[in-house]
């Protein structure tokens, strides 16, 4: 059932996922003590695709189509696939922190790309949010921690990357699946078909897949990722898709930079620098007067 505006129930599960999103950014630092970055993820994808196939097998839902729609989906597949080549790779160099903040850069990439490619116009609150969150990112790569790597700059780089492509995905989906296919085979083709992305990245970028013993973090870390956030999370952000009005729904993602800022300074002890804290803010009130404005207008 399709409902007019975001209830209670809808909020609590919105803010649910953010806070396990917010998260999830510090679960994949755990996993890099012991598991290179690019193999972790494509145990995720190959992990959550496993659950993706029961829940279609149980729900009796066909899990790929024959025909064009099968080529989208395997062009998706192949954009997930690299995007979370570089915000694992990504995350081995920047602190959990940084990597939450620049990521959600992609937000404003797809306000730009619906302007261009999906008729989505641009207004003057929209147009304001996304400079005050362009201006967010560069204080994000000002304000470097006391304490850094030499290749910090790469990771705050490769996070930057992972935006885009999550933003391109965004606006492929929305071009060519969106009003096609059920949301779960959309979560299965990101899925399965990023497997051999990822570990073809692996094979070439990573010589040693695993250093030392797994530890039950490691090894819970690990499932978080892949059963929590990128089965259930997802497949749960997909029906709420289907229920509530997108742009309602969205306002609340700009919570998940505040999240994931909070747990990196937390759970890792990162440094919360003046520049990361600015530069939270404006990018998290960028996402919100980009959304309010969009909820406003449509």
């Amino acid at each position: 059932m399709t409902k007019e505006r975001v209830d209670l129930t809808g909020f609590a599960l919105i803010l649910t996922l953010t806070v396990l999103w917010g998260v999830n950014y510090v679960a994949i630092k755990m996993t890099n003590t012991r598991l290179s970055p690019v193999f972790t993820a494509f145990l995720r994808s190959l992990i959550a695709s496993a659950f993706g196939i029961g829940y279609c097998l149980i729900a009796r839902q066909p899990v790929f189509h024959r025909d064009r729609r099968l080529f989208h989906g395997l062009v998706v597949g192949l954009l997930f696939g690299a995007e979370f080549v570089c915000l694992y790779l990504g995350m081995l160099y920047t602190d959990a922190a940084r990597a939450v903040v620049l990521v959600y850069l992609a937000p404003f990439v797809v306000a730009v790309g619906a302007h261009f490619f999906l008729g989505e116009r641009l207004s003057g609150v929209r147009i304001i949010s996304l400079v005050l969150a362009f201006a967010g990112v560069c204080l994000v790569f000002e304000g470097k921690p006391a304490i850094h790597g030499h290749l910090m700059f790469a990771g705050d780089l490769l996070e930057v990357a992972a935006a885009f492509l999550w933003a391109i995905t965004t606006l492929y989906i929305k071009r060519y699946l969106a009003e096609t296919v059920h949301p779960i085979n959309t979560f299965i083709y990101q899925l399965l078909f990023s497997v051999p992305i990822i570990a073809a990245a692996a094979y070439v970028l990573e010589p040693v897949w695993v250093s030392g013993a797994i530890g039950n973090n490691v090894l819970v870390s690990l499932i978080y990722q892949s059963v929590i956030v990128a089965f259930a999370s997802y497949l749960t952000w997909f029906k709420l898709i289907h229920t509530y009005p997108v742009a309602s729904l969205s306002v609340f993602t700009f919570l998940t930079p505040v999240f994931g800022v909070a747990s990196g300074v937390v759970f890792l002890g990162e440094d919360l620098t003046k520049g990361l804290v600015i530069g939270m803010a404006c990018v998290c009130l960028g996402i919100y007067g980009t959304n309010y404005a969009k909820r406003s207008t449509g």
